[in-house]
């Protein structure tokens, strides 16, 4: 669930930027934060993915948006998923199999 929240949204704003409304941020951070959208819903690369969608949302937030609250949220919520790593249902638990940490 958490991999869908976060990447549905990402994904929709890039979208919705590059359809044709007028963009308040950088496209080229709109795009690498909607591409990190679409692996993370993939479950792809999930760690890099997160990593990229974390740092991407932090510029956003940065560079003075009109609400950056929704950027630091998905910011954290990105860190979050590349430190938790894909889970059992994604692409890199079919390729790579599932990491089980035993404390």
């Amino acid at each position: 669930m958490l991999r869908i929240v976060a990447g549905i949204l990402p994904a929709y704003d890039g979208i919705a930027r590059l359809m044709g409304a007028a963009p308040h941020e950088s496209v080229a951070l709109q795009i690498t934060a909607a591409s990190a959208g679409i692996l993370l819903l993939a479950g792809f690369w999930t760690p890099i993915a997160g990593a990229l969608l974390a740092v991407s949302d932090i510029a956003l937030a940065l560079s003075g948006t009109a609400d950056p609250r929704s950027s630091i949220l998905l910011a954290t919520i990105g860190a979050a998923i590349a430190v938790l790593g894909p889970g059992a249902w994604s692409i890199d638990a079919l390729l790579f199999g599932r990491k089980r940490l035993d404390i």
